[in-house]
């Protein structure tokens, strides 16, 4: 039989860390628009070279690291994990796979599961657990027709167009 006690305190410890990390996200991003204008720019991401690429509306280009965390689809408010995904380049997978062992060291059936049904907030939460286990400096969501792609990315580089 399971210990309740400690499972309702693992899950309480996870919504903490969850809250810690949707803050900490929330710090760099708007660290990231005062600085560069990330709300503004347009992205796009090279698997390739595993850069994604922001481009503000006055012309500075922001380069970075870039790893897929997940995809999640409007269609069926389902999130896939970039592990998962076949569309994902294994070298950009890092993160996610680091999620998953983290979930799987800790018994977090979300962070091992494939496939879940859950809310657009709640990909961002499992974006921003991704950011804060890995050190990512930020996170991202771009749309891509009905789909919408959340990514971590490393140390921000500026230049001009």
């Amino acid at each position: 039989m399971a210990d309740n006690s400690r499972q309702n305190g693992d899950h309480h410890a996870f919504k903490r860390l969850l809250a810690q990390s949707m803050e900490e996200l929330r710090a760099k991003t708007a660290a990231q628009d005062a600085t560069w204008h990330l709300g503004d720019s347009d992205w796009s991401v090279d698997q390739d070279t595993g850069e994604i690429a922001f481009t503000s509306p006055k012309g500075i280009v922001a380069t970075a690291p870039v790893q897929i965390i997940g995809t999640y689809n409007t269609l069926d408010d389902t999130w896939l994990w970039g592990w998962e995904n076949p569309s994902v380049e294994p070298v950009l997978q890092e993160h996610a796979l680091q999620v998953r062992a983290y979930g799987e060291k800790h018994g977090v059936a979300q962070l091992t599961t494939r496939k879940l049904t859950c809310s657009e907030d709640d990909a961002w939460q499992l974006t921003a657990l991704a950011c804060k286990l890995c050190g990512a400096q930020g996170a991202y969501r771009g749309p891509a027709d009905t789909t919408l792609i959340f990514m971590t990315f490393g140390d921000v580089v500026l230049t001009s167009e």
